[in-house]
């Protein structure tokens, strides 16, 4: 089931940015090796220097394993990766 966004939701600024936000990470995770389908994705803000998002990518089977996220942080403004951290 497809559905077409209307005007009011493509001016929705923060939905907007969040969506090249997730782009830009899906992108960097996908060059790193993660398969993005198969993971479970958070995301939180931070506003050191300026709003920048964390986008973090676990296993979905992560009952008894311990790392291997990976986190890719994304400026907000241009959805440029600042930074891209391996969990051990």
């Amino acid at each position: 089931m497809s559905t077409t966004l209307t005007t009011d939701v493509l001016q929705d600024d923060l939905a907007v940015s969040l969506a090249r936000v997730l782009a830009a990470a899906n992108k960097r995770a996908r060059e790193a090796g993660v398969d993005v389908a198969r993971s479970v994705i958070t995301i939180s803000q931070s506003f050191e220097p300026g709003l920048r998002w964390r986008v973090n990518y676990g296993p979905k089977d992560y009952v008894g394993r311990r790392g291997g996220d990976l986190i890719v942080e994304v400026e907000a403004s241009d959805a440029s990766v600042t930074q891209v951290l391996r969990g051990q």
